[in-house]
């Protein structure tokens, strides 16, 4: 696979989308359906002005998308191809980890 410079600057910016763990944890929990701000807050325990950055930010970045219901915005997660990036990353990090030696 050739990638050319536009495409490193494109996985870049996805990439730094995807370098935060709360961040990540807002994806898995809209992977399972539409949710609202607050249900994401009760969900995962974290406060609603840092879920709602972090939405901003997912937003931002297309890797989830809204619904306006009413006076109520709902979250998923824009294509279910990213989890599949994740687990890979997460196996990755997992394998490589295990073979270090020194911190």
């Amino acid at each position: 696979m050739v990638l050319l410079d536009d495409d490193f600057q494109t996985v870049a910016f996805l990439a730094k989308s995807l370098s935060d763990e709360n961040r990540l944890r807002i994806m898995a929990c809209v992977s399972h359906g539409k949710k609202s701000v607050s249900s994401i807050v009760e969900e995962l325990g974290l406060s609603q002005p840092l879920v709602s950055h972090h939405l901003k930010e997912l937003k931002r970045s297309l890797l989830v998308r809204i619904e306006r219901s009413g006076p109520f915005i709902y979250y998923e997660l824009a294509d279910p191809r990213i989890l599949d990036i994740v687990r890979a990353l997460s196996a990755v990090a997992t394998d490589l980890l295990s073979a270090r030696k020194t911190f």
